[in-house]
């Protein structure tokens, strides 16, 4: 198990890749707080690829709660079904634009009590839309992030909320924005699960990952 960094570690890990990659973004498409919320619910158990594709033909013509309404469960259901655990996730989205009428005026709240009470929004969910769409400092854990948070020492935790609360504590406020994007990017395409790209890490001086790969992955 890795030792815990310290801040001066935790500090230069993430001016590492702020350095890197200054801007960085989700890899999920979307064109408005809408969207980008429906295709974070049908990311569950999918890959962002997966859900681009399925979203690339949806989006177009169901940009507002209304239009996906008047899709209808089935109309969803024919745009998503090359995503795994579509029929959950077309009766959630149908289910969840009619509260979004009913109870927010069509708009996507920016609270996450009231994101957490639509149908099939859980708190990740909720972490993600209050970061990309509102540029809230939250922090969404995903499976990568909770294994980059463990592998390096930055924040261990057994679960992810357990990791989510370690993070607020230790990023520094002027990564907050950020942080949710650089860690998930890191542990998709560097600290990768089966063997880390330790060698092409930008960040590896500041990571107390014991067993680091030395040929590149």
């Amino acid at each position: 198990m890795a030792r815990r960094m310290t801040n001066a570690q935790v500090e230069g890990f993430f001016a590492a890749l702020e350095a890197a990659n200054p801007e960085p973004e989700g890899e999920l498409e979307y064109v408005n707080p809408f969207t980008l919320l429906v295709a974070v619910v049908l990311s569950a158990q999918a890959t962002d690829t997966g859900v681009n594709k399925a979203t690339a033909k949806l989006f177009p013509i169901a940009d507002t709660p209304q239009k996906m309404l008047a899709l209808g469960e089935d109309g969803v259901r024919e745009h998503i079904k090359t995503i795994g655990l579509f029929n959950a996730k077309a009766k959630n989205v149908v289910a969840l634009c009619a509260r979004l009428i009913a109870e927010h005026g069509g708009e996507v709240p920016r609270d996450r009590e009231a994101l957490e009470a639509l149908p099939g929004v859980g708190r990740k969910t909720a972490n993600v839309v209050l970061n990309t769409a509102f540029g809230e400092p939250t922090i969404a854990v995903d499976t990568h992030l909770f294994r980059v948070a463990n592998r390096t020492g930055m924040a261990p935790g057994k679960t992810p909320l357990a990791v989510e609360k370690a993070l607020l504590k230790r990023v520094p406020p002027r990564f907050l924005r950020h942080a949710h994007h650089w860690l998930i990017l890191h542990g998709r395409y560097i600290c990768k699960a089966r063997k880390p790209a330790c060698p092409r890490c930008v960040a590896r001086a500041f990571c107390n990952y014991p067993d680091k790969t030395e040929e590149p992955a």
